[in-house]
């Protein structure tokens, strides 16, 4: 903006020494001060309420909120993100807020087989803007979390159950994911950023009667005698799953897959060590992509 102030209008020639000066210069002058100062004062409080600062000004507390405002054509370096630390969680759920920074990160409550994480404050960010945010997420093997809200590429990060939006980490550690939107939260993408550093996918080891893993990659069978498991629909369209007998000893290792694509009784029989099969789940149907001795009927 253009100041106000007017340093012109004040003469400093005024007024002149040894003779006698008409008092109205004297008015016009103190005057013109007076505007001016409170042209001054004024401008000055614009700045202190609007302008951002590197540091507080003496007296009030640094506030660099920008309320949304158009930030552009600007060269940035060193620019770092706000980690708000939710710690270790007790119980089996965590609301997590937008406002509290860019990365939040928890670990959570061990004696809870599910955690259930939501997201609050999504209203502040305006409709047809991109915001982003991510949680990392410290785990041990075998829980489950299950992110409320409406997600639209969810199908896309293997293990994510797109039907009830639950992941289940076979192995324990941390997991990192990114979260953005354009429509103030209503519906959300969601990316796994950690799976080139740490992939939650690896085996998973069968060694009794049960389930096979549809949040493992791979399923070992290293039962050495009959085994009876089952596999249930999966995941997502697309989803690949390599199942193997892994032991030395021979047995009848039993399958039953739901909507096996191959019809039948929709049974995979492993009976010999190193015998494998690769599965893959399309239109709603388990089908056999690779066979290595795998009997099907």
């Amino acid at each position: 903006m253009t100041s106000q102030i007017n340093p012109y209008n004040i003469n400093g020639q005024y007024p002149v020494a040894g003779q006698d000066n008409n008092s109205q210069g004297f008015r016009t002058n103190f005057t013109n001060t007076s505007t001016n100062l409170e042209y001054a004062a004024q401008e000055i409080t614009a700045l202190q309420t609007n302008a951002v600062l590197k540091a507080a000004l003496a007296g009030v507390t640094l506030d660099n909120n920008m309320n949304g405002q158009l930030l552009y054509n600007a060269l940035t370096q060193q620019i770092t993100q706000a980690i708000f630390p939710y710690g270790v969680l007790v119980g089996s759920s965590q609301v997590i807020s937008y406002t509290a920074g860019y990365l939040s990160t928890l670990t959570t409550d061990v004696t809870q087989p599910t955690t259930t994480i939501s997201f609050s404050n999504l209203n502040v960010i305006p409709s047809g803007v991109l915001a982003n945010w991510a949680v990392a997420i410290t785990v041990t093997a075998g829980q489950s979390v299950i992110f409320t809200g409406t997600y639209t590429n969810a199908q896309g990060i293997q293990g994510w159950n797109t039907s009830s939006n639950t992941i289940t980490f076979v192995d324990a550690g941390t997991y990192t994911f990114e979260f953005s939107t354009t429509n103030s939260g209503s519906t959300i993408t969601v990316n796994e950023a950690s799976r080139a550093l740490q992939p939650f996918t690896s085996s998973y080891t069968l060694s009794a009667n049960g389930n096979v893993s549809l949040a493992a990659t791979t399923t070992l069978i290293t039962v050495s005698s009959n085994l009876v498991a089952n596999l249930s629909n999966g995941i997502s369209t697309g989803q690949l799953l390599n199942i193997i007998y892994a032991n030395a000893s021979t047995g009848n290792s039993i399958i039953t897959v739901s909507n096996a694509g191959w019809g039948g009784s929709g049974k995979a029989t492993l009976t010999t060590s190193g015998s494998a099969c690769t599965l893959q789940y399309i239109n709603s149907k388990w089908y056999c992509i690779g066979n290595n001795g795998v009997a099907f009927s």
